[in-house]
């Protein structure tokens, strides 16, 4: 996804443009959770400038479709585009240069340091399956007791496996609205898996004594 249209791939510009399957009546909570959108951009650790450039972006697209959104999804589009100008604006204000920290360290401190630090993990299979993934431990309640909300969890999981992308509710929406009666492929291909590996395993065993 590129970075200055983050903003714009939200369920919020989704049902703006009439391109999700979330209906007109979600506009309220959609505009919510734009807004936290927002705040997170601001306040992550994106590049100060980077920000300023999806705000600005965000705010173009949703002036053209002022006009030809209906009254109610009109005046969220007019809020959204106040609160924009505003985070923009504080932005700018809390905008300081920071000098590396690292730039009196001798250069083969710094050669030692980066290969002291552990490879992240990178999630090589299908977003859907992590996000199917993310929603099982959540109703499972077994990270930090259940008292982490999906909200919370869903960008922290996103970040450890290095995926960049947060738009965690829309995948759940097509996880919904799959045909078959079980529609947790991911988990159910990785139970069958699991017991297919216990048995071999235990197979293997009774091979030995």
């Amino acid at each position: 996804m590129k970075e200055y249209s983050i903003l714009t791939k939200t369920d919020f510009f989704g049902i703006l443009n009439g391109e999700t399957e979330l209906a007109s009546a979600c506009i309220h909570q959609a505009y919510h959770d734009f807004v936290e959108h927002i705040i997170e951009c601001c306040m992550g650790r994106r590049a100060v400038d980077n920000v300023h450039v999806a705000l600005a972006f965000a705010e173009i697209e949703l002036r053209f479709l002022i006009d030809i959104v209906e009254e109610e999804m009109r005046i969220h589009a007019k809020k959204a585009i106040a609160f924009i100008r505003k985070m923009m604006q504080l932005a700018s204000q809390h905008h300081t240069e920071v000098p590396p920290l690292i730039s009196n360290i001798h250069p083969t401190n710094i050669t030692a340091a980066k290969s002291e630090t552990p490879k992240s993990l990178q999630w090589t299979g299908n977003t859907l399956d992590l996000v199917e993934l993310i929603y099982g431990l959540s109703e499972m309640g077994c990270i930090d007791n259940g008292e982490t909300p999906l909200k919370v969890l869903a960008p922290a999981l996103y970040e450890f496996f290095g995926l960049d992308t947060k738009e965690c509710y829309r995948y759940y929406s097509a996880i919904k609205l799959r045909k078959n009666p079980s529609r947790t492929y991911f988990i159910d291909k990785m139970q069958k898996k699991l017991n297919e590996k216990i048995r071999r395993d235990e197979e293997l065993e009774r091979m030995r004594r």
